[in-house]
């Protein structure tokens, strides 16, 4: 009875950073949902592999390589989303980085690397994403992937990873106010511990007595599997919340709850 609420019909979504990892489980079920989906990664072999997954499911899809630091191919990446498919409605920033060193370890090329595609990324898509919604004159959801990391300090993850990720937050509510007149909501969601892949995570998921002793701190008890964020994030592209922006969901098996 509810279903159509979450139901993306009709809708063109982008999602940077989907050619493997959460960007791809996202975009699978954003396509799932009905949405067309459109793949900016600067990796465009794993892109092309994404698309081709969707479009084996019955979807429709597009890869478009872009690197989130340069704008001019994020403005690319909204205009062939719009050539191809006439418009925009969803804008899911994604695309990642983290390198796991200990803050004070860190080469200043590093900093920016992280700060230049988790935090100045998300500020191109989001913002290029926003006047081609206005200039549409309709609705439109941007979504952004924040991090416990935002809230807490854990082990592994370096000073810069943490501060793009409260910078995401702040961008995230800043944005919601902003572009609540024009019917745009803003919004996050903040994984916790996950089944993850992404750019220089691989060794993240330890058998270690360190990563053991955190694991055990979830109350869920255990890690999360990408797929238990489709649900999040399918929410907030659709209109299951209409009323909510500005708001950081957190997905994280209560784990910044204690």
């Amino acid at each position: 009875m509810t279903n159509h609420l979450f139901d993306l019909t009709g809708k063109v979504a982008i999602i940077t950073g989907a050619a493997r990892g959460i960007g791809r489980v996202l975009a699978q079920g954003l396509a799932q949902a009905g949405a067309k989906v459109v793949i900016g990664d600067i990796n465009q072999v794993g892109a092309e592999q994404t698309v081709q997954l969707l479009q084996e499911a019955g979807g429709e899809a597009i890869a478009i390589e872009t690197d989130v630091r340069q704008r001019q191919a994020c403005q690319n990446l909204i205009n062939q989303a719009v050539a191809n498919y006439g418009q925009l409605d969803i804008m899911v920033c994604n695309a990642g980085v983290e390198i796991l060193k200990n803050t004070d370890e860190l080469e200043e090329f590093e900093w920016d690397q992280v700060i230049n595609v988790d935090l100045k990324g998300y500020f191109n898509c989001a913002q290029l994403a926003t006047k081609q919604m206005i200039k549409q004159g309709t609705k439109g959801s941007i979504i952004m992937n924040s991090s416990i990391c935002a809230f807490v300090a854990v082990p592994k993850s370096s000073g810069a990873y943490s501060a793009a990720k409260g910078g995401v937050n702040q961008l995230v509510k800043s944005l919601a106010v902003e572009l609540a007149s024009h019917k745009i909501r803003v919004n996050a969601f903040a994984p916790g511990y996950m089944n993850n892949m992404m750019e220089g995570t691989e060794g993240l998921r330890s058998t270690s007595d360190e990563m053991y002793e955190l694991y055990t701190r979830i109350p869920m008890k255990r890690t999360g599997d990408l797929e238990e964020l489709i649900g999040p994030v399918v929410f907030l592209a659709s209109e299951a919340s209409s009323y909510v922006t500005g708001a950081i969901l957190m997905v994280d098996g209560g784990y910044t709850a204690i």
